[in-house]
């Protein structure tokens, strides 16, 4: 799940760069770029609605899918997936979603449009591989929001994770704001320090959608993840398009009949290029993906590693980038230049202090002392007891406490399986019918 959120995420960062370079004949007759950051942003939420229909066919044809609890064959609704519940006799079924959770969901839906639209504006001043850099400072806001707020206490070494991000983003900030070309800066109108402080100002605001999304699925009535993503998309898409949009209409700007932004200007645009229109609609589809898988990562792991996925998509962007740079057309991607070692390194330090954050799972690193660990130690004896399952004990969220790993990483559990067949197949182990406890020599899981 998380590779496949991978994929879609770089998709989506590449089509928005892209979009945003496109020329087309807007309403006024002339050709210009389609500089469109709330169209962007609505279609982002059009996209998320879809997960609405999603919902509605596995609820209709009890699809087994992560976060909802079908029950027996008599029972209808659905129950977050941590429902334990082993007997058999039970004929209560699973709750149902109250009215009231539909009317929460718009609170993440505002920090999905707020974080979209500062980031898409800071998009416009930036090289797409940086801005998916930056947007890894999310991780950052995360840990503070689980440590101060969601009560999930950070360790020592978390928080030494944590300062490497720091000095990753300080390393690809000082790029974006030093590397570029002054004079083509100049003529196209980008100033890259206020993209970058666009782009934190959104990675922040994402960071309190992430933990209010890991909220939302681990209460004693949750919402199942589909249902989150169509509702949220349904509220940004509302908001948007009866609040939003006429600000920026009425608002003075630089768009087509002096406006922030003007909607009939875009619709013009899109019916006057056939390439315009299959990009948007690449889009669409990506966003659609990316948000509903990384949605599922942050309900099967936790929030940090929604913000771990942000943090690994720059790898993936920045040579998809290049690649099309050097190997496609120079009309769009990425140029190496000397400050691209900076980045580089500042991507080293992302990866570094991401790894260091997520230990012991698998991929990670341990502080033990040496140089590769900064010469800091930390102790996860603790830690490795619930990693190799002997000991977990698990939250609301399926995440074992204290940052231990998730069930779905076990070599022998499925993220499909239904939460009834998973309690059965827990217990079962416990009395050692079945699955004996895993060894030495097959400890650690498959996750990696």
């Amino acid at each position: 799940m998380f590779i496949l959120a991978l994929v879609a995420g770089t998709g989506c960062s590449l089509t928005s760069k892209v979009l945003l370079e496109m020329e087309s004949v807007g309403m006024d007759g002339e050709e210009k770029k389609f500089e469109k950051p709330l169209f962007q942003t609505l279609g982002m939420f059009v996209g998320m609605c879809a997960a609405l229909v999603m919902h509605g066919l596995v609820i209709s044809f009890r699809i087994p899918f992560p976060g909802y609890n079908h029950g027996k064959a008599k029972k209808k609704g659905y129950s977050n997936i941590d429902d334990d519940d082993d007997d058999e006799d039970d004929t209560d079924g699973p709750p149902q979603i109250p009215i009231w959770m539909y009317f929460l969901l718009i609170i993440p839906s505002l920090f999905d449009l707020a974080a979209t639209a500062l980031c898409m504006l800071g998009l416009m001043h930036v090289e797409v591989s940086i801005y998916q850099m930056l947007r890894g400072s999310a991780i950052i806001f995360v840990a503070i929001l689980k440590h101060f707020v969601l009560r999930d206490r950070l360790r020592s070494f978390m928080w030494i994770g944590v300062f490497w991000n720091c000095v990753s983003i300080f390393l690809v900030g000082m790029t974006a704001m030093f590397g570029g070309d002054p004079e083509g800066d100049a003529s196209s109108g980008k100033r890259p320090a206020y993209g970058v402080c666009l782009i934190m100002a959104g990675a922040f605001v994402q960071s309190l959608q992430y933990a209010f999304e890991e909220k939302v699925m681990s209460m004693e009535v949750s919402a199942p993840p589909l249902l989150l993503i169509g509702m949220e998309g349904l509220w940004g898409t509302i908001v948007c398009s009866c609040v939003l949009y006429p600000i920026a209409y009425a608002l003075p700007g630089s768009d087509a009949g002096n406006t922030m932004e003007n909607p009939y200007d875009t619709l013009a645009m899109l019916q006057n290029s056939e390439d315009l229109r299959f990009m948007f609609l690449l889009y669409f589809l990506s966003i659609f993906f990316y948000n509903m898988l990384a949605v599922l990562v942050t309900f099967m792991l936790n929030s940090v590693w929604h913000a771990i996925l942000d943090n690994f998509r720059p790898i993936t962007v920045w040579g998809t980038d290049l690649f099309i740079y050097y190997l496609i057309t120079t009309s769009f991607g990425e140029q190496w230049t000397i400050w691209s070692y900076v980045q580089l390194l500042g991507m080293v330090v992302l990866l570094y202090g991401t790894a260091v954050y997520n230990a012991p799972n698998s991929g990670s690193i341990k502080l033990t002392g040496g140089i590769t660990s900064c010469f800091c130690t930390a102790d996860y004896s603790d830690l490795e007891e619930d990693f190799h399952g002997e000991t977990a004990s698990l939250t609301g969220n399926n995440a074992p406490v204290d940052g231990g790993v998730a069930p779905y990483q076990s070599p022998y559990q499925s993220p499909f399986m239904t939460p009834n067949t998973l309690a059965k197949r827990r217990k079962a182990e416990k009395e050692g019918k079945i699955f004996p406890k895993v060894s030495k020599s097959t400890r650690g899981g498959s996750f990696a």
